[in-house]
C-alpha cells in the first residue's frame, strides 16, 4: 500500500478533476465513501452538479483565515492497494481513510477543530483523501513528517491485511556454505612479459586462454604468460580482463598495481558511461564541502528543485518507465506498477523535502567561536568500476569474442515537465 501526498490551491477544480472522466478516461463510478464536515452537508453535496458547493463547504475554514491562507491550502493523498491482492470495499476504503487522517493529525479521533476532509473512490484499489489545512479553530495543520507517517501507517495497513510478502528466512552464517577461493596471482615480470601462476584447474586456464595469455606446460607445472612483445598498453589491458573474469569465477585474484587499468579508470570517471552517476557523485562531494548553510542550500538546489532537481528527473523517468512498459507490453501491468510506486516513493522524498529552503539558511548560524571550530575532512568515497573493453590480445589471436559491454547513451533532453495541476 502507497501513499502519495501532494498539495493544490484549487479545491474545486481538484474535486472536477476527481468526479471527472480522467486524464484517460480511467475513472469509474466516482462516489463519496468517508468524510467529515463539521455541520456541512457533505453527502449530499457530493455529486457532480453540486461540487462548487462541495469545494465552498470543505473551504469555509480557509476563507475565514483572511490573509493568513497559505498559496496551497488543500492537501491532497491518494492511496494505493498492491494490485497482486483482492481490491479492498467502499467500507474498508473508507476505514484506511480514516486512519490516515488520524495519524497525520488532519483529523484526530474525537478532535472537534479537525480539519475538514472527504475520502473519493474513482478507481479500483484507490483512493483519495482531500483535506482543507484550516483548522475550525483557525490555526493551521503542520504538514511536517506527513509523508513520513503516511508510508509507515500504509506499511503498517498493509501488513494487517496480509498483502506483504513473508520475508525469506536468512540462513545463518554457520550454516552457509564456504567455497575456497583459488588464488591467482597476476605480475609483470623483469623480462618484460606478464605472468599468472597459482590455480591450475581447467576453468581458470580457459579464462586466461580467452583472455589472451599462453599456457606452458613443463617440468615447473602449469602456467600462463604474456609474450615479451606485447605492448605495453596490451599487457596491463589484458592482465585487468583477465582478473575481472577470473574475480567473476570466484577466484582470489593479486594483480600487479602497475598492470591494473581499473584504477586509472575510476580516477577518471567513477562509473564509466554512467554519465548521471558521476554527476551526482559531483553534487555529493559539493554537499560534503559546504561551509554554510546558504552553501548547502545552493547544492541541494541541484536535488530539490521542484521542476529541475535531479530527484524531479528521477520522478519522472520512473514515471515514463511504468508508461513506457505498459505501451511495450499491457500485459505487464505489475512490472509497470512496481515502477509507479518506486515514482512514489520519490514523491513522497521530495514532499517530506519541501519549504526546507529557510531551514537550511538557518544551519550554523549559531555556530562556537572559529578558535574553536573543528576542522572536517572532507574525502570522495572510491569507487570501483569494470573494465569493459574485450582482451587485445584476444582479438589479435582471434580466439571467441568476449560478451560485448553495454554502455547506456545519455537521453539527449529531458523529459518535458508535468502538466498542471495535480497527478492523481
Amino acid at each position: 500500500m502507497i501513499a502519495h501526498l501532494q498539495r493544490a490551491s484549487n479545491t474545486v477544480g481538484l474535486l472536477s478533476y476527481l468526479y471527472g472522466p480522467g486524464e484517460r478516461g480511467d475513472h469509474v463510478s466516482p462516489r463519496l465513501i468517508a468524510g467529515e464536515g463539521h455541520g456541512a452537508p457533505i453527502e449530499l453535496l457530493a455529486e457532480p452538479g453540486s461540487l462548487p458547493y462541495l469545494a465552498h463547504a470543505l473551504d469555509a475554514p480557509v476563507e475565514r483565515l483572511g490573509t493568513r491562507v497559505p498559496a496551497q491550502p488543500t492537501w491532497v493523498c491518494s492511496v494505493r492497494s498492491d494490485p497482486r491482492q483482492p481490491d479492498l470495499s467502499d467500507s474498508q476504503w473508507a476505514a484506511v481513510a480514516r486512519r490516515l487522517v488520524d495519524v497525520t493529525g488532519i483529523a484526530p479521533k474525537g478532535d472537534p477543530d479537525a480539519c475538514r476532509w472527504i475520502a473519493v473512490r474513482n478507481r479500483p484499489r484507490q483512493v483519495h483523501v482531500v483535506a482543507t489545512v484550516a483548522r475550525e479553530d483557525g490555526s493551521l495543520h503542520n504538514g511536517y513528517r506527513d509523508a513520513f507517517r503516511l508510508q509507515s501507517e500504509c506499511h503498517l495497513l498493509a501488513a494487517e491485511l496480509g498483502h506483504l510478502p513473508i520475508a525469506p528466512q536468512s540462513t545463518p552464517r554457520t550454516q552457509e556454505t564456504r567455497m575456497p577461493s583459488p588464488s591467482i596471482t597476476i605480475t609483470a615480470e623483469p623480462s618484460g612479459s606478464v605472468s599468472a601462476k597459482g590455480a591450475s584447474d581447467d576453468l581458470s586456464a580457459t579464462l586466461l586462454k580467452h583472455a589472451g595469455f599462453q599456457q606452458i606446460d613443463d617440468w615447473y607445472g602449469r602456467r600462463h604468460r604474456l609474450p615479451t612483445t606485447t605492448p605495453t598498453d596490451d599487457r596491463a589491458a589484458i592482465a585487468t580482463h583477465a582478473a575481472e573474469m577470473l574475480r567473476a569465477a570466484r577466484y582470489g585474484v593479486d594483480i600487479d598495481p602497475a598492470l591494473d587499468t581499473t584504477k586509472a579508470f575510476t580516477s577518471a570517471n567513477p562509473f564509466g558511461p554512467y554519465a548521471a552517476g558521476t554527476e551526482l557523485l559531483r553534487l555529493t562531494e559539493r554537499i560534503r564541502s559546504a561551509e554554510t548553510g546558504a552553501d548547502l542550500k545552493q547544492a541541494l538546489d541541484h536535488l530539490l528543485d521542484p521542476e529541475h532537481g535531479a530527484l524531479e528527473r528521477i520522478r519522472e523517468a520512473l514515471e515514463a518507465a511504468g508508461e513506457q512498459i505498459t505501451d511495450l507490453d499491457d500485459e505487464a501491468f505489475q512490472l509497470a506498477d512496481r515502477f509507479g510506486f518506486a515514482e512514489d516513493f520519490v514523491h513522497s522524498a521530495m514532499s517530506e523535502l519541501v519549504d526546507s529552503d529557510d531551514e537550511l539558511l538557518g544551519v550554523g548560524r549559531a555556530q562556537q567561536p572559529s578558535d574553536q571550530a573543528q576542522t572536517r575532512s572532507r574525502w570522495l568515497p572510491q569507487f570501483r568500476g569494470a573494465a569493459v573493453a574485450a582482451s587485445p590480445a584476444a582479438a589479435k589471436a582471434q580466439v571467441s569474442a568476449s560478451p560485448d559491454s553495454r554502455s547506456t547513451q545519455p537521453s539527449a533532453a529531458g523529459l518535458p515537465p508535468r502538466a498542471p495541476g495535480p497527478r492523481l
